[in-house]
C-alpha cells in the first residue's frame, strides 16, 4: 500500500484564524487529540513561526516556550515541529526549541530566497533535528525557478523540500507540473502545503501526491490563514478511499476537528469575498485579517486593499504595505 506523511499545522498556521490567541491549555488539548488520532507530525507556535509574536505580526497569547512545553508534554508518538522564517526566528530561538524537545524544523523562505536559510538548515542538522526547506508563495515563479531553489535547500542538507501554495492560488495542473518537476530532479522527499482560497486545497493536495509528493500538510477543521488550509480530516478520508496509508484514525481525527477545534474557532473558515480575492490575485494568505482591519478603518472594500497589495507583489513580512495601500486608496477616494 502507498503511504503519505500527513503533517498537521493546526497549532501553527491555524493560529492565524484566531489572531494567535490559543492558550497553552488549548494547545495541550489539541495536541493530545492529534497524537491520539495518529498524526505523524504537528507544527506548533505563532502563525509566523518562532519569534513571530511581535507588533508587526500580532502578539500571541503566550510565548513560544510555553506553547512548546505544553505540546511536548501532551504527545507520545507524534513528532513536534516548528516553523522558522529567517529574519524573524534565529538560531538562538531554534536552540531553545530543540532543548524543549522538538524533532523537526521547517525553514520557510520566499520562493526565490532559499539562500537565506543555509545557516538555519545546517544548524538544525547540528542539533540533530529533521530539517525541511519550505518555499512559500510558489505560485509566483516557474517550475525551473522552483527547482533551482529546491536544489539549494538540498545542497544545505535539507531532509525534504516543500512547494508551498501560500495564497491558495494554484490550479491542479500547475501543482502537478511543479511537484513532478522537483520530484524528478532532487533526491530528497518533496512536500506540498496548500490553502483553500479557490476551493482547491484537497484536490491540489491529491494532485501533489499523485505527482510524487510524499509529505502533505493539513489543519484540523481547515483552521488557517485566508480561507483556511487543507482539512486534515478530509485528507485522511480521501487518502483512505484512495487506499493510501496515513496512520491516522479517521473517526478520531474527525472528533478533534468537530469537538475540540470547532468550539475554539472565532470566525468560520469560509471562502468569502476577500478570501476568494486572495486566491484569485495570489496574495499572501495571512494578509486577510490585516486587510479587513485597514479597510474597515477607512471605509474601503477589503478586496480593493488586497488587489493593491497584489499589484505591489507583496510577500510575507511586508504587512506594513497593507497599511500604506489602504491609506493611499482612502486618500485617492477623498475619504480622509
Amino acid at each position: 500500500m502507498k503511504k503519505v506523511r500527513l503533517v498537521d499545522a493546526t497549532l501553527r498556521d491555524g493560529m492565524h484564524a484566531v489572531s494567535h490567541q490559543l492558550s497553552p491549555e488549548d494547545m495541550y488539548e489539541i495536541a493530545k487529540g492529534l497524537n491520539d488520532a495518529g498524526v505523524d507530525t504537528i507544527e506548533v507556535g505563532h502563525g509566523d513561526g518562532l519569534a513571530g509574536s511581535t507588533v508587526q505580526y500580532g502578539f500571541a497569547k503566550a510565548s513560544d516556550e510555553e506553547y512548546l512545553k505544553a505540546v511536548v508534554s501532551a504527545v507520545t508518538d507524534t513528532k513536534v515541529s516548528v516553523l522558522l522564517i529567517p529574519g524573524i526566528g534565529t538560531k538562538k530561538d531554534l536552540k531553545k526549541a530543540a532543548d524543549i524537545g522538538i524533532k523537526v524544523v521547517r525553514v520557510a523562505t520566499h520562493c526565490t530566497e532559499a539562500d537565506t536559510a543555509e545557516q538555519h538548515i545546517k544548524y538544525a542538522k547540528e542539533l540533530g533535528l529533521e530539517a525541511i526547506g519550505f518555499l512559500m508563495m510558489s505560485h509566483m515563479i516557474s517550475k525551473d525557478e522552483i527547482l533551482e531553489q529546491a536544489k539549494l535547500f538540498e545542497s544545505y542538507g535539507a531532509d525534504a523540500v516543500y512547494v508551498t501554495d501560500s495564497s491558495g492560488a494554484m490550479l491542479p495542473d500547475e501543482v502537478t507540473e511543479k511537484i513532478s518537476h522537483v520530484v524528478k530532479n532532487i533526491s530528497v522527499p518533496v512536500g506540498f502545503h496548500s490553502h483553500n482560497n479557490l476551493g482547491l486545497a484537497v484536490g491540489n493536495s491529491l494532485a501533489a501526491f499523485e505527482a510524487g509528493a510524499s509529505y502533505i500538510d493539513g489543519t484540523a477543521k481547515g483552521m488557517g490563514a485566508g480561507a483556511g488550509n487543507t482539512q486534515t480530516e478530509v485528507l485522511a478520508a480521501v487518502f483512505n478511499k484512495a487506499e493510501v496509508e496515513t496512520g491516522i484514525d479517521l473517526y478520531k481525527i474527525m472528533d478533534v476537528a468537530e469537538d475540540i477545534i470547532g468550539p475554539k474557532l472565532v470566525r468560520p473558515q469560509i471562502i468569502d469575498k476577500p478570501a476568494l480575492t486572495i486566491g484569485w490575485a495570489g496574495v499572501y494568505g495571512s494578509f486577510l485579517l490585516f486587510a479587513k482591519r485597514e479597510a474597515k478603518k477607512y471605509g474601503l472594500d477589503p478586496r480593493e486593499v488586497l488587489i493593491g497589495v497584489s499589484e505591489l507583489k507583496a510577500v510575507g513580512g511586508q504587512e506594513d504595505l497593507i497599511i500604506e495601500v489602504a491609506y493611499n486608496l482612502a486618500k485617492e477616494k477623498g475619504l480622509l
